[in-house]
């Protein structure tokens, strides 16, 4: 099967494998597909339930049965009025309380009204997290970088390697920085090291342990822990046990990113993405883009066996995209067995990878064409 033939018989290939919703066009034509395939995936999508589990999911059921809990992101951009049930609790009040108070302290950081230990301003940010507490708020901070403030900087730590740290802080002033120290238990080894080295820095410069409560703040659920840290817990922003870390960009784990872009623009992003829950939760099959593009993963994957995809975005403010993508993709289908606890007999996932296309022309794309 070749797409020179595919494209030569059917002339309307160009605009049948096309789809338009929430302001985003997919052209999927130059896949390895006919008409048929596309109903085949549909019926294997009907067959395996897809439609019972999304509704389940946006329903707030507790789908993630290894540990009993509803898998509720879609909760985070859902706007005022809405309701979801999780243990006949409304979480949406929640989500916006949290909403709330985040804009609230961005506003303060903005006007100056919060300021440092000594009086300064703040004009430095450093988020402090691991996984979905960093690799998210970078993704979004570079995505967002057009919107974001000139007057302030903006800097992410990760690595438990100290050179992570030295590096980020090496130009700054203690006194004009904002630490968040991102960790749901306030217990991640990684984080925490990254914390203490924050802590003695600030320390070092201002040498009053008060002043810890005015340079940190925390996104956390462990109250005793941040407070024990010096942080006051009226600035500790809550999460959620339905809200998995690599789904958690656009809850608190993402201040950094409404510090950086301002709460309107990020309530902006949080309508982007309700809107493609809406898309998600109601499009038929056919006309639904992350479901098509999760069944081409499946396609590929399963019947032509090829493994991997390649991300490979052109535009440079996606240039921490397809990292962003790896733990989400990747870390929620690494499994080997079923709901059932029967192990899988087929490739749950493909392996992501990819880096800006532009870069990519002159390394990889080599060996892909003309390779072995």
């Amino acid at each position: 099967m070749h797409l020179r033939q595919l494209f030569a018989d059917d002339p309307r290939r160009g605009t049948q494998f096309t789809v338009d919703a929430c302001g985003l066009y997919l052209d999927y034509s130059k896949n390895r597909i006919t008409p048929e395939t596309v109903q085949l995936l549909i019926e294997l999508a009907e067959a395996s339930g897809l439609r019972e589990r999304i509704e389940a999911m946006f329903s707030g059921q507790k789908i993630n049965v290894t540990e009993q809990r509803a898998v509720l992101h879609t909760a985070l951009r859902a706007p005022i009025g809405e309701r979801i049930l999780v243990d006949g609790i409304d979480v949406v009040p929640e989500v916006h309380a949290v909403l709330g108070k985040m804009a609230d302290f961005t506003n303060k950081i903005h006007s100056g009204a919060w300021r440092g230990h000594s009086g300064l301003p703040i004009r430095n940010v450093i988020n402090i997290g691991i996984g979905g507490s960093d690799l998210g708020p970078v993704m979004a901070y570079e995505a967002l970088r057009h919107y974001s403030r000139r007057d302030m900087i903006f800097r992410f730590i990760s690595n438990i390697d100290g050179t992570d740290f030295a590096e980020a802080t090496r130009d700054l002033n203690p006194e004009e920085t904002l630490f968040i120290i991102c960790s749901k238990t306030f217990k991640t080894l990684e984080t925490l090291t990254n914390a203490h080295t924050a802590r003695q820095w600030v320390l070092r410069k201002l040498g009053d342990e008060r002043a810890v409560a005015r340079h940190f703040v925390a996104v956390s659920t462990n109250t005793e822990g941040v407070a024990k840290f010096g942080i006051d817990t009226e600035q500790m922003f809550g999460m959620w046990d339905w809200d998995g870390g690599r789904y958690s960009m656009d809850s608190a784990i993402g201040l950094s990113t409404m510090l950086a872009v301002g709460a309107e623009n990020f309530q902006a992003m949080l309508s982007g993405f309700h809107d493609m829950d809406q898309h998600f939760r109601t499009a038929r099959f056919d006309q639904n883009l992350p479901a098509l593009m999760g069944l081409l993963a499946v396609w590929y994957n399963n019947f032509f066996e090829a493994q991997t995809v390649a991300v490979l975005p052109y535009e440079q403010y996606l240039k921490r995209f397809p990292a962003y993508l790896q733990q989400l993709t990747m870390e929620s289908n690494g499994k080997h067995v079923t709901l059932g606890g029967t192990k899988v007999d087929y490739q749950t996932g493909p392996i992501y990878w990819g880096e800006p296309g532009t870069n990519g022309q002159h390394s990889f794309y080599q060996l892909i064409h003309q390779g072995t």
